[in-house]
Order: structure tokens, then C-alpha cells, then sequence
């Protein structure tokens, strides 16, 4: 692209290059700044719009320079509000590393600039800055004991993935000078292989197994940006906070489990700067697209296995039924709607168990899941009995009994709290006035929310809402401790302090 000056105009004329655009349109805009950085002066930004695809790109480089607009490749740029001209440094040259220099100390000096990188680094350096991380620092961490990385490959799905990403990843990495890295879900490295060379550079900023790559440890860099956004990224040179990683580049994309749609880990090709390719992260965010396909086909192959044997169980069972894996995952179901998923309790077990989208169930083990058989009778099973133990200030427990049994649920000091006051006002209380009873707040009605509901998981079947109240018909008792002035004694909740000062007055 040729440019020509015309006082404060710059007028472009498509190059041989540009016309190999088919359908591109030129414009080009001169960018004042106010310092007299040499490298800041008569930036100009070079916009063509592709008329099929609609996608925006450009160049930036000075007014009058050829090299930099007819056919270079040196940064690619958009501009922002207020003048502000962005820069990556994807596959850039030593102008645009300095521009992220200049940025980086401007961000640090707290003063405004006119040149800023992409917008997802911009970001992450504004998170990386207020986590205190020093652009010098080394980006070494403390590495975690080899007992504990062989007991976080063996938690995580990604173990049994790591032959399909040794394929997909590794082997490419070797070749092009990089290696392959694979982090869990704190960014902790699990994984890594590629090229030998590489792999002994790397422990040199201490990307090796059992190392720290958050963003909270090791400032913006592929594994730690993606672990923070959730999505792919590629960070190249000097996008990368800490200057000790100037020299390295990376793309990492993170892996899902499709089940529930929970993070699993990273996985990251990393390599020296002059192994930058535009391409690697549509390949990383592919292979981690891979790798959870294989974790959907696995998990149907589980279910079919759980439907086969079932099957014959539930065609003997009268009434309502079905078997589910041990996510929850419907198998299949007899004398009901079949549901996606049953949500199950954290510590299930064999046994009669109250779940909340279903009322009295008696669930039994199977391979790989569990039998629900619905208690259609629900009502008449559920607990009628509560008894909120609070003799003992490090012993706290709810007792619940119904016709099916009794069971204890251990409490936190949070939950006590809740239940008292809901054991003192048995009427019911809204949200608001909950609030009060226990932080003495009545505005704090979204943290209220937030507990009760975490309370109901365990206690649903005794617990109703709207207003939050021990259900009807459901006997309460509350055990008190020797002397009732110790109630709770760490509380700070205003319903238990008045129960405390109420029983020093007597």
C-alpha cells in the first residue's frame, strides 16, 4: 500500500499486494499524538474491510513509509477511542516490541497512553497489575512434589486424554521447534512434551512439570490468560507481562468436560519467538475440541454399558424408576418422563435419601451408577422429626427422623445460625428480615439467598420457601448448650446475641 500526505489526510493506493485481496476497500487515518516519542509520531492506521467476509484488518506504520504499508508484516493494529492506537505483537518486529514496551511502563507509571496492545492482553495486564506482579521478576515458582503431580494426573480426565493429545499436539510440536503443555485447573503444569532443545530452554523460566502458570503467578501468558477468560488465546513476545518471557511465544485453549461443561485443564504449545505461526492456535483450540469428543464418546459408551444392565432391573420394578451414572446422567427410566439429569447430593449413598425434584427415593448401587426407585408415597416417608444440636460450639449437627429412618447432618457456624433463627421465628422469615437476624443487615438479602440454598441441598426435605421456614407438620427441637449464655458463642449474629443477653438476664 503507497501512501501520500495531504496535509493532516493520508491517501492510500491499493499495491500489487493488496489487490491480491479480492473485493478489499483502503482507507487510511493519521493518528496525532501528543508525545515526542520518535516511535509515536504520525502513526498511521491502515484499515481495508473484505466486502465477502465483512472482517476488519490493518497495518500501522509512519506516514511515508513504504516498507511498512507495501507488503510488510510488521504489526497488525486497530485504534481505539480517544486516538488510542492498539498493537499486537503477533509475528511483529522490533518497532511493535517497543510500542509494548512504552505501553507496559505507561500502564505501570499509571499515565494515559496513546498506544496500547490487543484488547484481551489489555485485560490481562490491567489484572496482572492489580495482582502486584512485577514486570522483572523470574517467572519461577515453587514446583509441587512429584507425589502430588502424579496424584493430580491421575484426579483429572486429562490423563486418560494425554495419548490422543500426544498425537495431536506433540509430535507436531517436536518438529516445529516447541513442545506441548498440558496444565490443570489452577495452571499447574501436569504435562509437557516436544522438542528437546525447547524442553531445556524451558527450564529456564520454569515451564516444567509441577510449575506455576497463572496469570497470579506468572503474569499474562497463554496458559494463565486462557484459565482466566476460558477461552483461546495466543500470547507472543512482548504481550507476555513479565520481560523474562519476551523471547518465548505460546497458544493454549482450554478443555471442557461436555457433560457439565466444567474446566479441566489447559492445553498450550509454547516455543521460542521465532517460532510464531498465525496458525498454532486454530491448532490447540482443535486438538482441546478433540479431546472432548473423545470424553463425550467415552461417557456414552459408559451409559450404554450402564443401560445394558438396567435394563432387565427395570423391567421388573413396579412404578416410578431410573438409573443414572454417577454424574446424574440419565440411562434409562421406567414409569415416568425421562429427565437429561437427576441432580444427586455430593456424599451419595445406598439407602433411603430425600432428593428435592423427586421427594423420598430408595437409591442402590449399580456398575458404574445408581438405581432411584421413587417412593410415590414420599410424603408419608420424609423426616418429621428435626432436632438442631447446638451443645457444642465445635460439634454443631442437625438430627432429621421419619418413618424411613433417621439420619445427622454435620453443620457449619453459617448454617446454625440460619436454622436457629428459623427454629426461633417458626412463621417464617423473608429474605430481608433473615438478612437482619444474621448479619444485622437487611440489605444483604443475596448473600442470605446464597446460603439457603446451599442449606436446602442437604436439607429439603424439612426446609421450605416463600417464605424460608421449617416445613409443615416437621417437629423441631433445639438442644441448647448447659448453660444457654454460650449459645454459639463465636456468633455475631444479632438473633443469637439477643438469645445470649436474654439468658444472662435470668
Amino acid at each position: 500500500m503507497m501512501l501520500r500526505r495531504h496535509g493532516t489526510t493520508l491517501h492510500a493506493r491499493a499495491t500489487p499486494g493488496d489487490r491480491d485481496r479480492p473485493g478489499a476497500q483502503c482507507s487510511a487515518t493519521l493518528v496525532r499524538t501528543r508525545r515526542t516519542s520518535p516511535e509515536l509520531q504520525r502513526v498511521a492506521t491502515i484499515v481495508w474491510t473484505d466486502r465477502r467476509s465483512g472482517q476488519v484488518n490493518g497495518r500501522m506504520g509512519r506516514a511515508g513509509d513504504r516498507k511498512a504499508f507495501g507488503g510488510g508484516t510488521e504489526t497488525m493494529t486497530d485504534t481505539g477511542s480517544a486516538g488510542v492506537v492498539r498493537v499486537t505483537g503477533q509475528g511483529a518486529g522490533r518497532r511493535a516490541t517497543r510500542l509494548l514496551h512504552l505501553a507496559r511502563e505507561e500502564r505501570l507509571a499509571g499515565a494515559r497512553s496513546e498506544v496500547a496492545p490487543r484488547a484481551e492482553i489489555d485485560a490481562s495486564w490491567d489484572r496482572v497489575v492489580r495482582s502486584g506482579i512485577d514486570p522483572d521478576q523470574s517467572p519461577e515458582s515453587e514446583l509441587l512434589q512429584a507425589d502430588e503431580i502424579e496424584y493430580r494426573r491421575h484426579s483429572t480426565a486429562l490423563g486418560e486424554l494425554m495419548p490422543l493429545l500426544r498425537a495431536g499436539l506433540a509430535s507436531i510440536a517436536d518438529v516445529a521447534q516447541q513442545i506441548m503443555v498440558v496444565t490443570d485447573t489452577e495452571g499447574r503444569v501436569l504435562w509437557r512434551q516436544g522438542n528437546t532443545g525447547v524442553l531445556r530452554r524451558a527450564h529456564d523460566i520454569c515451564l516444567e512439570e509441577g510449575a506455576a502458570w497463572a496469570e497470579a503467578a506468572t503474569g499474562t501468558n497463554a496458559i494463565g490468560t486462557a484459565l482466566a477468560v476460558r477461552v483461546p488465546i495466543q500470547v507472543h513476545s512482548a504481550e507476555h507481562f513479565i520481560r523474562a518471557l519476551h523471547s518465548w511465544t505460546c497458544a493454549a485453549a482450554p478443555v471442557r468436560d461436555p457433560r457439565d461443561g466444567r474446566l479441566i485443564g489447559i492445553v498450550d504449545i509454547s516455543g521460542p519467538a521465532s517460532t510464531f505461526h498465525p496458525a498454532t492456535l486454530a491448532l490447540v483450540d482443535s486438538v482441546a475440541r478433540l479431546a472432548e469428543g473423545e470424553i463425550r464418546i467415552r461417557h456414552l459408551a459408559e451409559i450404554e454399558r450402564l443401560r445394558a444392565v438396567a435394563a432387565p432391573i427395570l423391567c421388573r420394578i413396579g412404578g416410578r424408576a431410573l438409573a443414572v451414572d454417577v454424574h446424574g446422567r440419565l440411562a434409562a427410566v421406567t414409569g415416568m418422563a425421562p429427565v437429561d439429569r437427576l441432580p444427586l447430593p455430593k456424599s451419595l449413598r445406598p439407602g433411603p435419601v430425600w432428593l428435592p425434584s423427586l421427594g423420598m427415593c430408595q437409591v442402590e448401587p449399580l456398575p458404574g451408577g445408581w438405581l432411584v426407585q421413587v417412593d410415590d408415597g414420599g410424603t408419608r416417608g420424609a423426616p418429621r422429626r428435626v432436632v438442631l444440636d447446638l451443645s457444642r460450639s465445635r460439634t454443631l449437627a442437625v438430627h432429621l427422623t421419619g418413618p424411613l429412618g433417621s439420619r445427622t447432618q454435620r453443620l457449619s457456624p453459617r448454617h446454625a445460625e440460619l436454622l436457629y433463627a428459623l427454629a426461633v421465628h417458626r412463621q417464617g422469615r423473608t429474605a430481608s428480615e433473615l438478612a437482619g437476624d444474621i448479619f444485622g443487615d437487611a440489605t444483604r438479602t443475596v448473600t442470605v439467598r446464597a446460603e439457603v440454598s446451599r442449606l436446602r441441598r442437604q436439607l429439603a426435605e424439612v426446609l421450605a420457601h416463600r417464605p424460608y421456614r421449617f416445613g409443615d407438620g416437621v417437629e423441631v427441637e433445639v438442644i441448647h448448650p448447659e448453660h444457654r449464655a454460650d449459645l454459639l458463642p463465636h456468633s455475631l449474629a444479632p438473633v443469637v446475641a439477643e438469645a445470649r443477653r436474654a439468658a444472662q438476664a435470668t
